[in-house]
């Protein structure tokens, strides 16, 4: 079986996180600047094999468009062109940055590496792809 890959796509950074290639397990992969993320994509689908793109869609509360949905659907039909031989799904991402935050407390990670965005961004991406994997039957 081939990985999956989750983005949790914003304006400035960008997390990644992918399964094992059984697609049973979520992990964060890395944080990475927004600009880079096409060549981080090439770079690492060179060496892995991938299946599935899942893509993190924000929305708000009651499903209206947030100032980052319009940049998100765009980023889906690039991955789809650049990317044909991947699967590209969306997957509802409203809550992931809180049920992140809650996370990193609950791990007991210390108060100074929860205000590094790029780990909030890289578990929401794990989040991201954990909710993929659940609604597949995974």
């Amino acid at each position: 079986m081939a990985r999956i890959i989750a983005i949790d796509y914003g304006l400035k950074r960008t997390g990644l996180a992918v399964t094992d290639p059984l697609q049973i397990i979520a992990n964060g992969l890395e944080t990475i600047p927004t600009v880079q993320l096409f060549t981080f994509l090439k770079e690492y689908f060179a060496k892995e094999e991938v299946e599935t793109i899942v893509l993190g869609m924000p929305t708000n509360l009651d499903t209206s468009d947030t100032d980052t949905t319009a940049p998100v659907r765009a980023l889906k039909k690039k991955l789809e062109k650049d990317f044909p031989q991947k699967n590209v799904y969306t997957v509802d991402e409203r809550f992931t940055s809180k049920i992140a935050i809650d996370a990193m407390v609950r791990g007991g990670m210390k108060k100074k590496d929860r205000r590094k965005k790029e780990n909030v961004d890289r578990i929401s991406a794990v989040i991201i792809l954990q909710s993929y994997l659940e609604s597949k039957g995974s």
